[in-house]
């Protein structure tokens, strides 16, 4: 079994954090896809997590997401 440095992150690109993002958006709030807006990507090479900052409505979300996983590990609202 390869060791955690060998094994290959399942969030590999900045779209694929995206598509996450926005689904947990959809879920989480009900919000329409096309009323989604990028605010801004980030990943975190120290701990492998990607932040994604999403805006809809009045509604400012801040995603935080494990590369490795492909999960969601947090959502707040700035």
């Amino acid at each position: 079994m390869p060791g955690i440095g060998l094994m290959k992150k399942r969030l590999e690109t900045e779209k694929q954090a995206l598509a996450l993002a926005i689904s947990g958006i959809i879920k989480q709030y009900n919000a329409k896809p096309e009323e989604i807006m990028t605010l801004e990507t980030q990943y975190d090479d120290e701990v492998g997590d990607w932040y994604v900052a999403l805006g809809f409505a009045d509604k400012r979300i801040v995603i935080r997401m494990d590369s490795v996983h492909a999960t969601i590990l947090e959502i707040n609202e700035v």
